[in-house]
């Protein structure tokens, strides 16, 4: 997984530019992080984590953020911190969002591979294992199954 690594304070408006959001979720990743790396929509593959300082994703609640982060194809978000909003609306989305103090030692262009359940964060470039907080086991059989939605259909069909 290739790391994408921006700074700290990294606003919902910078992830999905508000004048983009009367569009599809499409149009919206296009425009992701646009203001702050002009390329990165266009050369982030599947796969690849986004590698963020304090307080990744402060700013308004727009769920569009995460969301456009999914659409890319990014794996996992790893940061010193999340806004909490930001947090809880990628869990929601079925998109890790990993909580690691020692975030500012990824470069960008690491390899990075994370276990979220387990908090353990290996870079692969430097050799170097971090440790993260690990997402608690109930938020994991959330993003398991894709997201609050499909987790909740998945509960309802079980109950049914």
């Amino acid at each position: 997984m290739r790391a994408w690594v921006f700074g700290d304070d990294i606003d919902t408006d910078a992830i999905a530019p508000g004048r983009y959001l009367k569009f599809d979720i499409g149009q919206v990743a296009r425009h992701c992080l646009e203001t702050i790396d002009p390329g990165f929509s266009s050369s982030v593959r599947k796969g690849d984590v986004v590698v963020g300082g304090r307080n990744f994703g402060t700013g308004s609640s727009r769920e569009q953020a995460p969301e456009a982060l999914k659409h890319l194809g990014i794996a996992a978000l790893i940061a010193e911190s999340f806004a909490g909003l930001f947090y809880r609306n990628a869990i929601n989305l079925g998109l890790p969002a990993v909580v690691c103090p020692q975030a500012k030692r990824i470069r960008p262009g690491d390899d990075v591979h994370v276990d979220p359940a387990s908090g353990r964060l290996e870079n692969r470039t430097t050799g170097e294992e971090l440790d993260c907080e690990p997402i608690p086991e109930f938020l994991m059989q959330l993003i398991r199954d894709g997201g609050l939605v499909a987790h909740l259909e998945k509960r309802l069909r079980t109950t049914s």
